[in-house]
């Protein structure tokens, strides 16, 4: 270490010591010091600016809520919505993530309305709960299994499911018919119809950037899964709420269940 790095070290508060140690961060969390996590952020003010899209959406007071922050990362959105007062559940497979949100919690005094535990989304289907609302931001395209994924996660909202995911570029989108027969299968090529690319390699350069669907794929890949598209408030952004009807919610639950063992687990 320089002697200059040396003598910014030891100038360095705790709270940005410990910003340092915890790093690398992918969300920016403004801290009550003044210190934010990740000033440098190449997309910005992150997640922050996401935030703002959505933040007029949702109800200023969620005293009594219960909400799943699915893919947590260090934190931003479960500390935004502990803020209004719902008691959140912040889920990542990634335990250097969930060491920085456990920190930020202390620091931001929300250590009682949250809570941050290691799981997969895969692994919600054998979790004994739902929620009230539910985060569900910048997964799905990171998933090997994203309809599969989508399944599970609509089983657990009970008020209002906040969705996104990078897509296609365009915003075309053709109202699909009842039936197609094999001589009209031209119509999937249209613009409009439902589709999903596969990146067999990478995007952005990160391996496991797996899907980009288009918006038409988007909006039927909810329906699909039994929610109700309420809202677009932003660019790749939906709020869902559950389609009400019971029988449609459950269609797929077999197929849930086999892939996720969860018949075996008595669930």
């Amino acid at each position: 270490m320089s002697l200059q790095s040396m003598g910014a070290a030891a100038g360095a508060t705790e709270v940005e010591r410990r910003i340092s140690e915890l790093a690398p961060w992918f969300h920016n969390l403004h801290l009550p010091d003044g210190s934010q996590t990740a000033p440098d952020h190449p997309l910005g003010d992150f997640p922050a600016f996401k935030w703002n899209e959505i933040e007029s959406s949702l109800p200023e007071d969620l005293s009594g809520w219960s909400v799943l922050d699915i893919g947590c990362n260090a934190g931003f959105y479960s500390f935004e919505l502990a803020r209004r007062g719902g008691r959140v559940l912040g889920i990542d497979h990634d335990e250097h993530y969930l060491t920085q949100a456990g920190w930020a919690a202390e620091v931001l005094g929300l250590q009682e309305r949250t809570e941050f535990r290691r799981m997969g989304v895969y692994e919600l289907a054998h979790l004994d709960a739902s929620f009230d609302l539910v985060i569900f931001m910048g997964v799905l395209y990171h998933l090997r299994h994203p309809l599969l994924a989508l399944d599970i996660v609509a089983e657990k909202v009970d008020r209002t499911l906040v969705f996104q995911t990078l897509t296609m570029p365009g915003n075309e989108v053709i109202a699909p018919p009842e039936d197609v027969t094999l001589d009209e299968r031209d119509i999937l090529l249209r613009a409009g119809w439902p589709k999903m690319a596969f990146i067999e390699h990478a995007l952005a350069g990160d391996p496991t950037n797996w899907w980009a669907p288009d918006v038409a794929c988007v909006e039927a890949m909810l329906r699909s899964s039994g929610l109700h598209i309420e809202a677009s408030p932003a660019h790749e952004i939906y709020l869902c709420s559950p389609c009400g009807n019971p029988l449609e919610s459950r269609r797929h639950s077999a197929e849930v269940d086999a892939a996720t063992n969860r018949s075996a687990s008595g669930r």
